[in-house]
């Protein structure tokens, strides 16, 4: 390999983001960091659920959220026919929440926190934030807000407890 060419097959140790883990604190969005947080809280569609069955083997899905900056948990919607993970979640209350990183890990998070399943919330379509934030993405695929309650009729309510972040 030429001297001129970076070997891109190892990363650049000098580069890599550093994460600390911290109690979770609602973010503020007169921060720099809180609001890309925030921003991040309402513009992105999917944050990747973390949960661990009874042998130890963490299993991750993407699911669609709300922040409830009021409640300060995340509202998520399952489907019916994850009754493992439902089940897990029963067992285990003790949950990861992951975003998307970036190709440079840039602007990551990732949380804890206990997960339960709401019996105190509507069904997702009867939640006007929610039919905002996901009409237009489930009318791509051919499913009115309706439909989509249907397929993902679960409530789950987070409330996190600890964040890790490279902001």
């Amino acid at each position: 390999m030429s001297s001129q060419h970076r070997d891109l097959s190892t990363p650049d140790r000098g580069r890599l983001p550093h994460h600390r883990e911290m109690p979770f604190q609602p973010p503020n969005p007169s921060t720099p960091t809180g609001e890309k947080i925030v921003r991040r809280l309402r513009e992105e569609l999917f944050i990747w659920l973390i949960t661990v069955d009874a042998t130890g083997t963490p299993h991750t899905s993407p699911l669609g959220f709300l922040w409830d900056e009021v409640q300060s948990t995340f509202l998520l919607y399952a489907p019916q026919e994850d009754r493992d993970r439902l089940e897990q979640i029963q067992q285990n209350p003790k949950v990861g929440l992951h975003f998307n990183l970036d190709m440079r890990g840039a602007d990551s998070f990732i949380l804890t926190g206990e997960a339960k399943v709401s019996m105190d919330d509507p069904s997702s379509d009867q939640v006007p934030a929610w039919v905002e934030k996901y009409q237009a993405f489930f009318s791509q695929m051919g499913l009115t807000i309706q439909q989509a309650a249907v397929v993902v009729p679960v409530a789950l309510r987070v409330h996190p407890l600890t964040m890790m972040a490279s902001f």
